[in-house]
Formats: C-alpha cells, sequence, structure tokens
C-alpha cells in the first residue's frame, strides 16, 4: 500500500471519528452559548457521467469500486484532494453519503462552493 492511500485512508477515520464523536457527544458539542458552528460544511454536487460514476476507496483509479452514483444525482462532498489524473482533472472528492467513497471531480459538478481541501 502506498503512502499516499495509508495517508488517504487516515484522514478518512479521522474525520469519520469526529463526525461520530460529535453525533455521540451532543452535550460536549454544545454551542450554544457562543453561537460557533463547529461542524465542517457539507458541500453538494451533481454527477454528470452519463453512465454513472464509479466511487472507490482511494482517490485513486485503482481503487477498490465501493458503489456507483447514477447520473445526475446529488451528492454530498466532504473535501476534495489530489489524485490520479481523470481526463485532465486530478481533483477527487470525498462522498459523505454513509460510504465515505472518493468520485473524481471530472465527473461532480460543484452546486455552490467549490469543497475544502482534505
Amino acid at each position: 500500500m502506498s503512502a499516499r492511500t495509508v495517508t488517504t485512508r487516515l484522514g478518512i477515520a479521522v474525520a469519520a471519528l469526529a463526525t461520530l464523536t460529535a453525533a455521540a457527544s451532543p452535550a460536549l458539542a454544545d454551542d450554544s452559548a457562543t453561537g460557533a458552528n463547529n461542524h465542517p460544511p457539507v458541500y453538494k454536487g451533481r454527477v454528470v457521467a452519463k453512465h454513472g460514476l464509479l466511487l472507490r476507496d482511494a482517490p485513486t483509479r485503482g481503487g477498490r469500486v465501493i458503489r456507483t452514483a447514477r447520473y445526475n444525482a446529488i451528492v454530498p462532498i466532504f473535501c476534495k484532494t489530489g489524485g490520479d489524473n481523470v481526463e485532465g482533472n486530478h481533483l477527487w472528492y470525498l462522498l459523505t453519503d454513509g460510504t465515505w467513497a472518493w468520485g473524481s471531480a471530472k465527473y461532480i459538478n460543484n452546486i455552490g462552493a467549490a469543497p475544502r481541501w482534505c
């Protein structure tokens, strides 16, 4: 396993743990006194791959396929990172719909702001 893959998977695990911790500990995450929002934003995108988009376990073309997102589907995006080049685009989006899968940004059009970096 490459160092990039290990780093990526570690980042996913940390993000998932942070999300679970915040959900499981609402008293600890209470920000009503300060009015601050400590939750990272969730971005949205639309799948534009005509035959659906393969979603993978790593931001590489060789990553294991977890599932497929259908054409025109709206997908929640947690963050973006660099990865394998797909037809001139090296960005990949980490989707947060329960699978924590990676999709090539080449085939996902942003809705609103571009996702933050992972």
